[in-house]
């Protein structure tokens, strides 16, 4: 990204560390459900996985309680990998599970990752400031049959497009406290306007909101406000790079928006 902050003052890992005190079993259960719907699958149990950017540890302790074969989580941000060492930990430190500390980014440090059947990446890639590079990496590490499975930042127009958002997230980096507080209050204000809009109940809304993918409503809300850096695609670009990256990955499934939401894809790696 040609426009860089001097200085982030958001942190995903300590905003996980307050969603995680809002995790239960239903959370959990949710999470885990995504998990199996998107691949399409229910038994896990012969895969290995990789969670690049695991953020709160929900997802990594998803899928090992999926039964997956083999699990390593790996995030830039101490603070998540501290999460997650706290979810690992809640499953009692099991042996087929390691927790690393690394960036996307490092392509030495990914290629000493080894290869995994599922290589997963929710709403990660599009913060690293490199999104196309970080995809390449990552999809690097996906077997022959294997599966990549990420999620990217929708390219949106016209009035608040993504480049008024990333404007967004350059104020709310630079903000205080109290700054940042305001900012938060004002897009629960939206949002809940824009759901009235469209005649839904919006506590309705915020009450189901963890029933997507186990998440929480407010934890997304600084997520999204404090996402930096931030880029975006759209579809087609996403379909554009991966058939010159990587000819041979074929798509079997996706979840798309017309909104700020993510474009979710699901690519199978077959030969070249």
């Amino acid at each position: 990204m040609k426009d860089n902050l001097d200085k982030i003052t958001f942190s995903f890992g300590k905003n996980w560390q307050k969603f995680l005190v809002s995790l239960n079993d239903d959370r959990i259960k949710t999470a885990e459900d995504s998990i199996k719907e998107f691949l399409k699958c229910d038994n896990l149990k012969s895969f290995s996985f990789l969670d690049i950017g695991c953020g709160s540890g929900l997802f990594s302790y998803a899928a090992y309680n999926l039964g997956i074969n083999k699990l390593v989580s790996v995030d830039v941000d101490p603070f998540s990998v501290s999460c997650c060492r706290y979810m690992r930990e809640k499953a009692h430190n099991p042996q087929n599970w390691d927790i690393k500390e690394g960036s996307v980014l490092d392509k030495d440090f990914i290629n000493d990752l080894g290869m995994f059947d599922i290589v997963y990446s929710w709403g990660v890639l599009h913060h690293t400031g490199k999104m196309w590079e970080a995809i390449e990496n990552a999809a690097s590490c996906v077997k022959k049959d294997g599966f990549f499975y990420i999620s990217i930042y929708n390219n949106t127009d016209g009035l608040l497009d993504s480049n008024f958002w990333l404007s967004v997230k350059k104020l709310y980096n630079r903000s205080g406290a109290l700054g940042k507080f305001i900012l938060e209050r004002l897009y629960m204000l939206l949002d809940i306007t824009v759901n009235i809009l469209k005649f839904k109940n919006p506590f309705k809304v915020i009450k189901n909101y963890r029933l997507s993918r186990g998440m929480d409503w407010e934890t997304d809300i600084r997520d999204w406000l404090g996402g930096y850096p931030y880029e975006f695609a759209t579809v087609e670009e996403v379909f554009g790079f991966m058939a010159n990256k990587f000819p041979e990955f074929l798509l079997v499934n996706i979840k798309t928006t017309n909104s700020l939401g993510t474009n979710t894809f699901l690519f199978k790696r077959g030969t070249e």
